[in-house]
């Protein structure tokens, strides 16, 4: 087993799922711990190296430049006004983290390794 790749992907799931539970509870907290989980992932994608590696860093990298945004919006700029830009920035980031579990999967059909 490739621990290496449970652990980012451990932390791509974890990013996902606290991206969704902003979209249902819009808490700063929850936004926080969504950032910062991916960006734990995106810092373990660095020494990946896969066959498609580099879309994996890029998929993360794409939540990172969605997820940072929108919490310093949150947390600094005026909520009421920016509500929506905010959501649909996590959206965007709950896009780019499907995009990188797709592309994991992908990878993992495609090397042969013994289980």
């Amino acid at each position: 087993m490739n621990w290496g790749k449970v652990f980012y992907i451990f932390f791509t799931l974890m990013s996902l799922t606290t991206s969704v539970s902003f979209i249902f509870e819009n808490s700063v907290i929850a936004l926080f711990a969504a950032a910062s989980i991916n960006l734990i992932s995106s810092i373990l994608k660095l020494g990946v190296r896969n066959l498609l590696s580099a879309e994996l860093l890029a998929g993360s990298l794409v939540a990172d430049l969605h997820l940072l945004p929108a919490f310093f919006m949150y947390q600094f700029g005026n909520t009421e006004t920016h509500a929506g830009l905010i959501t649909g920035l996590v959206i965007g980031a709950i896009i780019a983290n499907v995009y990188t579990i797709v592309i994991s999967i992908v990878e993992s059909a495609k090397t042969k390794e013994d289980f």
